[in-house]
């Protein structure tokens, strides 16, 4: 691969994801709304604070309230750079290093599957699939931790796969000289991998993990990867054995401590500050998450009510159904997100090839392929086992974004050993038939990509835009509540609090998982003022409200705005 096939990757990436957001006039759902509205916080010098509430999971105080209780905060800082760069607290510039993720991915994988593969077509390939990135594509523009997640991923196999420079074959009578030479410099590099590849593992995991929770994964698969870093081979004799042996052991004990190094560097601030707010270095939000029963429980108030003894007492039938249906749709999110659906045979071959094509060598292929195949399995098992309702709700499609470089790079493999089979036994010309067959595995790659963009981002040619639908919904119940006479302090109770703040720059707290009672005593605490229920988020609790807004004594209905019914809480 030449730089201009890297640089002719990366422009197309950069079109297509600013393309993609000229259609994203707001984040366009909670997720993005939160990092957006916490980079804007920094970004205003405001710190990790936030005058909305999502969740009442690590009982809040009141507002504002310490940010990041849940979510981890990395992407909200990346959007804080790009406004505090261009001075300007907007959408635009609060994306603008996202979108510069959109230009790095399709080149790095490219570089992923060369370093994989060493074939200049075959990568080309990788990152065409990465401009093209199916399901993902909507989501890469917007504040969210796909683009990030994407880019650790692909750096993780990079360095795993990192092969020191091979040293040159030298013969004759005067070669002894240069042996040596070689033979030093490669001892310095390998003394200086020693300690950055695992240092550069271990801060990739600090990074991953400041992205997400479920990060603190790949610093298990990181000390994994160093532990596995190949040996060299045993003395004859059996004092030098033991020699060795400690040798091995000191420098296993010195990858892993640059590994844990790596990783501390980045994530210790951030336990440091949840210390000084929470009281414990993990926040308190996640763990009360492990006894739902119901999605519907994430918005429970008050937390207290999630605990081990009230999910236990759900029945183990009902654990085993809950974990059952979230593995159906995260092997369904598998299949369709992370395989494209015609990728996965590919890619699965291409797996296949790499665990073949270097059994018994010195390559670290298998190492990559194992880690690959053991991050995706503990990753379905934290979303599946751990976390079902997350997992199922997209906290799988996240997270899976890690190891999307990686598919895309082996599936060009996949592709390449079907042809070299059809040419064995088909009579196919293989080379005539990779061309033809890689250059519609790419169309097949784009078309799925336009066709998703455009039902989820633009939407039917009527003039109704799909992307950004709530935000707009949001302005104009803003615009009745300031006709009503709302003061601006007054908070508001909504399924979305902070894509409502964004849209009014009003505090809000998240309707509760409950009845009539429950958003009494949620306003009661925090001060709401106004409740807002839409169809599409409604409670089960508070369905009876909705349908009958006429006549309630401690709910005065004001109107329905945007498909919304709004209301005054009578104090």
């Amino acid at each position: 691969m030449n730089w201009r096939r890297y640089l002719l990757l990366a422009l197309l990436g950069l079109v297509l994801s600013a393309g993609i957001a000229a259609f994203q006039p707001a984040p366009g759902y909670m997720d993005a709304d939160y990092y957006y509205a916490g980079g804007l916080q920094l970004a205003a010098g405001r710190g990790f604070t936030e005058p909305f509430l999502w969740n009442y999971l690590d009982d809040p105080a009141g507002l504002p309230h310490p940010a990041f209780s849940y979510w981890m905060p990395l992407t909200s800082l990346l959007a804080a750079l790009g406004m505090t760069l261009t001075g300007h607290a907007n959408w635009f510039a609060a994306r603008l290093g996202f979108l510069a993720l959109g230009a790095i991915l399709p080149p790095l994988t490219a570089a992923l599957s060369y370093s994989l593969i060493s074939r200049r077509d075959l990568a080309l390939t990788a990152g065409l699939l990465a401009v093209f990135s199916g399901f993902y594509a909507p989501y890469l523009p917007v504040t969210d931790t796909f683009g990030l997640y994407m880019l650790f991923g692909a750096l993780f196999f990079l360095i795993v796969n990192h092969k020191s420079p091979a040293l040159s074959e030298v013969e004759g009578p005067i070669a002894n000289c240069k042996s040596l030479i070689a033979d030093s410099k490669s001892s310095i590099v390998n003394r200086k991998s020693e300690i950055v590849n695992p240092l550069l593992l271990g801060l990739l995991a600090g990074l991953m993990h400041l992205a997400r929770a479920d990060g603190v994964l790949w610093l298990l698969l990181a000390l994994f990867a160093v532990i596995l870093q190949k040996p060299s081979s045993l003395p004859p004799n059996y004092a030098a054995r033991f020699t060795h042996y400690a040798v091995r052991i000191t420098q296993h004990a010195s990858r892993i401590t640059f590994c844990l190094l790596g990783y501390l560097l980045i994530i210790s601030p951030w336990l440091v500050r949840n210390l000084a707010v929470f009281g414990a270095p993990l926040a308190p939000g996640g763990s009360r998450a492990l006894w739902l029963t119901r999605y519907d429980q994430l918005f429970a108030y008050p937390a207290s009510l999630l605990t081990f003894a009230s999910w236990w007492h759900s029945g183990l039938a009902e654990i085993l159904k809950v974990r059952l249906w979230a593995l159906g749709l995260n092997l369904e999110s598998a299949l369709a997100v992370q395989g494209s659906i015609f990728l996965l045979p590919l890619i699965l071959i291409g797996l296949w090839q790499l665990r073949r094509e270097s059994r018994g060598g010195p390559c670290v292929r298998p190492t990559c392929t194992l880690l690959a195949l053991l991050a995706w399995g503990l990753t379905l098992a934290a979303m599946t086992l751990v976390f079902p309702f997350a997992g199922a709700r997209g906290g799988f499609f996240h997270s899976g974004a890690a190891l999307q470089p990686f598919w895309w790079a082996v599936a060009p493999l996949g592709l390449a050993r079907v042809v070299a089979w059809g040419a064995r036994r088909r009579g196919w010309q293989e080379k005539q038939a990779h061309t033809i067959f890689s250059a519609g595995m790419v169309v097949i790659a784009a078309l799925l990509t336009a066709w998703i963009v455009q039902g989820r981002v633009i939407g039917a040619f009527n003039g109704e835009q799909a992307w950004g639908r709530e935000a707009a919904a949001y302005s104009q119940i803003e615009e009745f509540l300031v006709e009503q006479g709302a003061p601006v302090e007054a908070v508001v109770v909504v399924a979305n609090p902070p894509g409502y703040y964004l849209a009014s720059g009003r505090p809000a707290v998240a309707v509760p998982d409950g009845d009539e009672q429950t958003v009494l005593d949620v306003a009661r605490k925090y001060g709401g003022r106004f409740l807002i229920l839409e169809q599409g988020s409604l409670p089960r609790g508070l369905a009876r409200l909705y349908d009958q807004p006429i006549g309630q004594p401690d709910f005065r209905f004001l109107g329905e705005v945007a498909a919304a019914r709004i209301y005054v809480i009578q104090p």
